[in-house]
């Protein structure tokens, strides 16, 4: 039997996985380019290469995210369909986690939100807040552009020479405010800020709203485990930052292995699952 392949075409990347019809893995790649059509196929045709998986040897092509709208046809002559991005995230989620049910919190240049079970996915709602928010903040107050540097130089920043604590507004602790917890992200910058603190600063306050919406999201509801998916999962500081939040509302947030790839998978499982 084929080969399985799920694409998710974003706007300036497109991620691909392979799937034998028995979830056996067969790998995964990124490919960047500015031209989405371009970037697909081009990480069609890589993948071929470097996994050494003939052309003909795939069965079916599931396309996913936003750059599937520039493409109606199939791919290389191979069966080519369309896989709802919001279906796509909670279906890899929950199967990267091992879970039945879960909220899938998608990290991209926004951030989408998808109630996820075997019942069915439902995307309750997004937020502007997400990778894109990082770079154009980055680049406006770093003249860094590349997700990789801002990385890097987030890496050495101390939140402290930025952002208002809570232990900078209060004489004693209040019980569920610890005092190390942000009041104002910003809100304290200091002239000795050097560009790790700013960085580390807008790394925080993109998680921080991210976790924070994740907790409203779950507020009426039975489920609170976050399964977080996406490119910005890659950041080091992501852990600790939903860890924190997790502890003070008692909800818990899971980085699961290869979260980078998670829609490009749920592409792939979500068409295995209906075989």
């Amino acid at each position: 039997m084929g080969v399985v392949l799920g694409v998710d075409i974003g706007g300036s990347a497109t991620k691909i996985v392979g799937f034998s019809p028995r979830y056996e893995p067969v790998g995964e790649l990124i490919v960047k380019a500015t031209d989405q059509v371009t970037s697909m196929y081009g990480a069609i045709g890589h993948f071929s290469q470097k996994f050494g998986v003939p052309l003909h040897n795939i069965k079916k092509i599931l396309l996913t995210g936003v750059g599937a709208t520039f493409s109606d046809e199939d791919i290389f002559g191979i069966s080519t369909e369309k896989v709802d991005e919001f279906i796509a995230t909670g279906y890899g989620g929950l199967h990267l986690a091992a879970m039945a049910e879960a909220f899938v919190v998608s990290m991209g240049t926004g951030t989408a939100f998808v109630r996820a079970s075997k019942s069915g996915m439902t995307h309750i709602g997004g937020s502007g807040v997400g990778g894109g928010t990082l770079l154009g903040l980055s680049s406006i107050m770093l003249n860094r552009g590349n997700i990789d540097a801002v990385r890097a130089l987030a890496e050495n920043g101390n939140t402290e020479n930025v952002d208002l604590l809570v232990k900078d507004i209060i004489a004693y602790e209040i019980p569920l405010l610890p005092a190390g917890l942000t009041a104002s992200n910003f809100g304290n910058v200091r002239g000795a800020a050097s560009e790790a603190d700013i960085a580390a600063g807008i790394l925080n306050m993109v998680f921080q709203t991210i976790g924070m919406l994740s907790v409203f999201a779950s507020i009426n509801d039975t489920i609170k485990t976050f399964i977080l998916t996406g490119t910005l999962t890659e950041f080091p500081q992501a852990k600790d930052i939903f860890e924190t939040i997790g502890v003070i509302h008692d909800v818990k947030f899971i980085i699961p292995h290869n979260a980078v790839f998670a829609t490009a998978i749920g592409a792939a499982v979500s068409y295995i699952e209906s075989l």
